[in-house]
């Protein structure tokens, strides 16, 4: 089977679930009211972003956004975004960093061969995901609700990186979502990753490494979930494929002057930061999108709000610890929604 059959096949697998999850959420969930159609359940040509994706969730190329435009906003009846009764990571995100290469990737970051705990990671992408939770900008996430209507935590945990150098992909080699998740597994066969279901890996490569088959021409980044064995039992596995934006700037970067004038690591926490989020809120693909099946941060791509010049000399619009970065803005569900950097 192809990856293009197999990747839809899975996708209308997590429709047809959501259209189930969604139908029991109208009728036992009173706190949260899904305005979607619950007899019918989301559709393929009802969510052509969902029938067009063939990984999980993928942020497409600042030229698609460009082209396609278009962002569903809320109205005076709604937010514009969607509760379909899926999991969320409602009492906090963990990120596991795997940066997978023969050399390291980002300036400061682990030698390659190396595993350990995130507050090790030197790199600039390290920091920003040892500050990101608790910050005003992921707070917009607390906007965001489980099945039982608790808010979502404004909490990320950057608890452990592996610096793969083993059969690390190079040059402008092709890697499959089976490929990623067989490397995922060897992981936690070897100790170098601790499994934990609450855990988002994500998964870094150099150059123009194709992660999925689509980096630079189709999208920049995507996040689904593959299966693990681990103590013997299959196991969900959250995963992001973050390829280097930095290989396709006019793609993958803002075009904008690197904030802390470290292009590889400044355009690449701006895709990192809307794979964290829209994990957190839809990390199976079956809890909060709209009706063009839209994720939090698909809604504000590629869009950044009110911008400075920080410290570093770059363009940025939020502090996250003691350094500025420019990330997209994501979108607030609340009053009749809207894009913001924010609460």
């Amino acid at each position: 089977m192809s990856l293009l059959s197999s990747g839809l096949r899975r996708r209308s697998t997590l429709l047809l679930a959501a259209a189930a999850a969604l139908a029991a959420s109208a009728c036992s969930e009173g706190t949260i009211a899904p305005t979607e159609d619950a007899a019918t359940g989301p559709s393929l040509s009802q969510y052509p972003e969902l029938a067009s994706d063939v990984h999980g969730h993928i942020m497409h190329t600042r030229e698609w956004f460009a082209r396609n435009g278009a962002k569903p906003g809320g109205s005076g009846s709604g937010t514009g975004i969607y509760y379909h009764g899926g999991p969320v990571l409602q009492s906090g995100t963990r990120v596991a960093a795997v940066y997978w290469a023969g050399s390291t990737i980002f300036s400061g970051g682990p030698t390659p061969g190396s595993a350990g705990s995130g507050s090790q990671d030197g790199s600039l992408v390290g920091y920003f995901l040892g500050n990101l939770g608790g910050s005003p900008y992921f707070g917009i996430n607390t906007s965001y609700t489980d099945g039982a209507g608790t808010s979502i935590a404004n909490a990320v945990s950057y608890t452990q990186y592996w610096a793969n150098n083993t059969n690390a992909p190079s040059g402008t080699t092709s890697v499959s979502d089976a490929q990623m998740v067989a490397m995922l597994q060897s992981g936690f066969d070897s100790g170098k990753l601790t499994y934990d279901d609450h855990t988002l890996y994500a998964i870094f490569t150099s150059g123009k490494v194709n992660l999925g088959g689509g980096f630079g021409t189709q999208y920049c980044a995507y996040h689904t979930h593959g299966t693990v064995t681990v103590g013997g039992a299959a196991r969900t596995v959250l995963y992001a494929a973050m390829p280097y934006n930095y290989a396709y700037p006019s793609a993958c970067t803002s075009g904008l002057p690197a904030a802390n004038g470290d292009p590889g690591a400044d355009y690449e926490v701006n895709t990192l930061a809307h794979e964290v989020e829209e994990t957190t809120t839809d990390m199976m693909g079956t809890a909060w999108f709209d009706r063009r099946g839209y994720e939090n941060a698909d809604k504000c791509a590629w869009s950044w709000g009110a911008t400075y010049t920080g410290a570093g000399g770059g363009t940025a619009n939020i502090r996250v610890g003691q350094k500025d970065f420019l990330v997209q803005q994501n979108w607030v569900n609340a009053g009749t929604g809207g894009c913001a950097l924010h609460l």
